[in-house]
């Protein structure tokens, strides 16, 4: 199919009647001009309160499983009724009675269990896309479009690793351009669930972090889609955090390895491996505003044009630093390295930073708050004899550090960026605790004490002259 345009919209864009008004409208609007694919999540806030809904049931508390049911079925029925009028309303209305009545079963059973099967949460919490692209379809057709809800646990097929499932993308293909493309040639308007699909059995699961992006660039992938927008809430990705920072500005593209870098180190930007599909297909993918449409957005591709040095910073405040350190130097430090990265990924942890130093092979690791249980334990399973035997220190856990990283494809072969960076932090009189760059020089990793994390991202930031350089990327700032 020529010219396919997939787009995705996130939660505050389909947060309510207004929204969901607004997604369609662009929907109509570039479905008059091409075949169009879009890609919803759950209306913002809904899918915490799926999981809240569960959490209560789980511990036996029906009074607030009860309550949060009525608040699931109040919200989607209200924005049903300001969505549609007349008979249009009614089909909308007992889809969602419908769908809130297979969620409180749900509900109803993990209250027996007294626990959350992780297979039964996946197919719970995938009920919030369900709800919004049946409004959203429902209103389209209700304006004279052609338009269908599209559940994706009927096309996405995917291991069994509930929670986070990883997509087959053979079978997904097989059965997206099976199901899809025969409606897009016919003109009809799907509207597809982000988030979710089945095994191949057809046991529902879901993505993961950033599930409905990647929903979005899968199925991009496998319609060869010409190109991928993702709607969200802001005009772009930035040069910087705009509630960190005063002046960011907005960056008119960046390369696929400057989105994924900035993804992992903590900017709302596509997840890395949301854009693994498109990378395969050299599909470019846009960041855009739905509150402001009428904006250009970033442009996310394979090359971009810009000047050098460092593009954006970004940050993350909830990691933790564990710190491994040698008794003596006896031991051999590159296979103790070696066992614990091969423990923590095993274990599912994310690392999102490694520095090694000293004659005795010390390091430390930077995971996310959320996993620092679950890694040290893992840490010191895997270190176990050496610990009792006094071989190596105690593991260290320091939680009062953040991560900022420095970004940027020019800054390869840039000379000087490293020591303005780490002088910017020190002139703020902010202690730099360890620090990380690759033979790629994409990107320089910086841990800090977590109550100068924000003043460390404003100074590099101006240091860099960020904003000038994308607000100008004509103009060669000084370095």
């Amino acid at each position: 199919m020529n010219n396919l345009l997939v787009m995705k919209f996130g939660g505050t864009s389909m947060g309510s009647a207004k929204r969901i008004r607004n997604a369609a409208q662009i929907t109509a609007e570039q479905g008059a001009k091409r075949p169009v694919l879009t890609v919803v999540s759950a209306m913002s806030g809904v899918t915490d309160l799926l999981i809240d809904t569960l959490k209560h049931a789980e511990v036996g508390d029906t009074g607030g499983m009860e309550e949060k049911l009525q608040e699931l079925e109040r919200r989607h029925v209200e924005t049903c009724h300001d969505l549609l009028a007349g008979d249009s309303c009614s089909p909308a209305l007992e889809e969602i009675h419908r769908t809130v009545a297979g969620f409180r079963r749900i509900a109803k059973a993990m209250h027996m269990l007294g626990e959350r099967p992780p297979r039964s949460v996946d197919e719970a919490i995938a009920f919030g896309e369900h709800l919004s692209s049946t409004l959203m379809a429902a209103y389209l057709r209700s304006q004279g479009f052609d338009s269908e809800a599209v559940n994706c646990k009927e096309i996405i097929v995917t291991d069994a690793v509930f929670g986070n499932a990883t997509p087959l993308v053979e079978p997904t293909r097989e059965k997206a351009r099976a199901r899809l493309l025969p409606m897009l040639e016919r003109g009809v308007l799907p509207i597809a669930t982000g988030f979710n699909g089945a095994t191949v059995d057809g046991q529902p699961t879901t993505l993961g972090r950033g599930g409905s992006d990647f929903t979005a660039s899968l199925l991009a992938a496998c319609l060869d889609a010409t190109e991928l927008w993702i709607w969200t809430d802001v005009d772009g990705i930035m040069t910087a955090d705009p509630r960190l920072v005063s002046n960011p500005a907005v960056l008119r593209e960046v390369t696929y390895r400057e989105a994924a870098e900035l993804a992992y180190n903590g900017a709302k930007v596509l997840h890395p491996r949301t854009l693994a599909p498109l990378i395969e297909k050299n599909i470019p993918a846009w960041s855009k505003n739905s509150f402001a449409p009428e904006k250009p957005g970033t442009r996310i591709g394979a090359t971009a044009n810009a000047p050098q040095g460092a593009r954006a910073v970004t940050s993350m405040g909830n990691v933790a630093l564990l710190s491994i350190e040698p008794a003596s130097p006896v031991i051999s430090g590159a296979r103790i390295m070696a066992r614990c990265l091969e423990a923590l990924a095993n274990a599912g942890a994310e690392v999102l930073m490694f520095s090694s130093s000293s004659y005795r092979q010390s390091f430390c690791v930077l995971v996310r708050e959320s996993e620092l249980e679950m890694a040290k334990e893992c840490l010191e399973s895997a270190l176990t004899i050496e610990l009792a035997h006094g071989y190596l220190k105690p593991v260290e856990v320091d939680t009062n550090v953040g991560l900022l990283a420095i970004v940027g494809e020019g800054m390869q072969g840039t000379p000087g960026i490293a020591g303005r960076v780490f002088t910017a932090i020190s002139r703020e009189n902010i202690n730099i605790k360890a620090i990380a760059q690759g033979s790629s020089e994409l990107t320089i990793a910086v841990v800090v004490r977590r109550d100068g994390l924000e003043k460390a991202v404003r100074a590099v930031h101006a240091e860099c002259k960020m904003a000038e350089k994308a607000n100008h990327p004509e103009v060669e700032c000084a370095l």
